[in-house]
C-alpha cells in the first residue's frame, strides 16, 4: 500500500520561525513575517500538489483564517490538491455542513476532505456561542455526523436528539464523492466517536509505543461497530541532507523561544480541557532539556504552539526511518508541516519523498516518475 502524505495550510501566518496559536492561545507574533493571503497560500499549495502531496489541513479557530473560505479560494488555483478542511461541528447545523461539503465538491472537482473537531477548550466555544460541557460536545458530534452521513447516502432526516433537531432534512445533490471524514481526539468520549464515524483517525506525534496503544484502541473500538478505519499521524518536519543540519535547524528554532512568550503559552495550554493536548505538554513538562523523546521525534515546537507539538528532526534517510516504524504500526495518512511551510515542503518533498519511493512505499499522485534521491555528498 502506498503511504499518503498530507502538507499544511499556515492560514494563522508562517515564518522561519514556529508560529505559535492554537487550543484557546493566539498565534504569535512570528505569524506576521508572512501573512496568510490567498497568493502565499496559493503558491504553498501548488508546491505541494506539485511534490507529491495529497491533500493540506486547514486549522480551524480563533487564531486563524477561516478554513472553509481560504480553500474555496485556494482550491481555484491549485489543480490536484485536496483540501483537509478543519470544522467545528457545534458552529453550524448538520443539515447546512452537509450542503457547504457538497457545494465544494462540485465546484472543486470533489477535492474535500473533513477533519471534525469538536473542540477541547470551553473557553473558546463560548466565545463561538457554544455552552456545552466538553462531553456533550462529544454527544452532539455524534448526533452531527449520523445526520451528515445519512444526508449524503441520499436519505431525508428526521433527528429529535439530545442536542440536536432537524425535520425532513434532505439535499437536492449529495456530494460525489462523498468526503472522508478525518477525527482525532484521546478521551473515551472521542473514541467513541471516532469508532463509529470516523475514515481516518489522526492522531498527533507521540512515541511509537504510544501511538500503538492508540490505535489498538480504536480498532477495538470500532470492530464493535463492525467498522475498520484507517490511521494518521500529524507531526511537523525538519529534514535536511544531514543529521546535523537538521538538528542546527531545530536548535536554531529552539534559541528563538524567549522565556515569556513559553511561559505564557504553556500557562495558557495548562486551562485545555483536551485530552491530547495534556498528552502533548507531558512530553516536555514545559522544559527546554530533553526534547529528543524518541529518536529523531523533537517535542520543541510544542514549548510555543498549541495542537501538534513534535517534529521528526534528521538526515533525510533518519526520517525515511521513523516514518517507516509508524508505518509498521498501521500508520498509512502522514499530516506534515514544517516552518516556512513553502521551504520545507519542498526539503520534504525532494530530500524524503524520493527515497520512500525507491522503496516502494510512495508513489506520486499523478503517476509520475519520481527522480532516485542523490547522494548526499562526504563533508569531512
Amino acid at each position: 500500500m502506498s503511504l499518503t502524505f498530507h502538507w499544511f495550510l499556515p492560514t494563522n501566518g508562517d515564518s522561519r520561525d514556529v508560529v505559535g496559536g492554537g487550543h484557546g492561545t493566539p498565534a504569535t507574533a512570528s505569524g506576521r513575517d508572512r501573512p496568510p493571503t490567498v497568493a502565499y497560500l496559493s503558491q504553498i499549495a501548488r508546491a505541494a500538489e506539485d511534490l507529491g502531496f495529497v491533500g493540506a489541513l486547514t486549522p480551524t479557530g480563533a487564531w486563524c483564517e477561516d478554513a472553509w473560505l481560504t480553500t474555496a479560494m485556494v482550491s481555484q488555483n491549485s489543480e490536484r490538491l485536496k483540501f483537509l478542511v478543519a470544522f467545528r461541528p457545534g458552529f453550524l447545523s448538520p443539515t447546512l455542513a452537509a450542503q457547504m461539503a457538497s457545494t465544494f465538491q462540485r465546484h472543486t472537482g470533489g477535492r474535500l476532505l473533513l477533519n471534525v473537531v469538536t473542540g477541547g477548550e470551553s473557553h473558546e466555544q463560548r466565545a463561538y456561542g457554544d455552552f456545552l460541557d466538553k462531553d456533550a460536545r462529544y454527544r452532539r458530534t455524534g448526533e452531527f455526523l449520523s445526520v451528515v452521513r445519512e444526508l449524503w447516502d441520499g436519505k431525508s432526516v428526521d433527528l429529535h436528539g439530545e442536542h440536536l433537531r432537524v425535520e425532513e432534512a434532505r439535499l437536492s445533490r449529495p456530494p460525489e464523492p462523498v468526503p472522508e471524514v478525518y477525527f482525532g481526539g484521546s478521551s473515551p468520549a472521542a473514541g467513541e466517536v471516532a469508532a463509529r464515524y470516523a475514515d481516518v483517525y489522526l492522531t498527533w506525534g507521540e512515541p511509537p509505543a504510544q501511538v500503538a496503544e492508540k490505535t489498538a484502541w480504536i480498532r477495538k473500538l470500532a470492530a464493535r461497530h463492525g467498522r475498520t478505519p484507517r490511521f494518521g499521524i500529524r507531526l511537523h518536519v525538519i529534514t535536511r541532507d544531514t543529521a546535523a543540519q537538521a538538528w542546527a535547524e531545530a536548535d536554531r528554532m529552539l534559541a528563538g523561544f524567549d522565556a515569556e512568550t513559553v511561559r505564557a503559552v504553556q500557562q495558557g495550554l495548562a486551562r485545555s480541557e483536551s485530552e491530547g493536548q495534556r498528552r502533548m505538554l507531558a512530553l516536555h513538562g514545559g522544559s527546554r532539556e530533553s526534547l529528543e523523546i524518541h529518536p529523531n521525534l523533537w517535542a520543541g515546537v510544542g514549548l510555543v504552539r498549541g495542537g501538534a507539538g513534535t517534529a521528526l528532526v534528521g538526515s533525510h534517510d533518519e526520517v525515511v526511518e521513523r516514518i517507516k516504524e509508524y508505518h509498521a504500526l498501521g500508520i498509512d495518512e502522514f499530516v506534515l508541516s514544517g516552518y516556512p511551510h513553502l521551504e520545507e515542503a519542498y526539503w520534504f518533498g525532494e530530500g524524503v519523498l524520493p527515497r520512500l519511493a525507491a522503496q516502494g512505499l510512495w508513489a506520486h499522485p499523478d503517476g509520475r516518475r519520481t527522480a532516485a534521491p542523490a547522494p548526499v555528498p562526504f563533508a569531512g
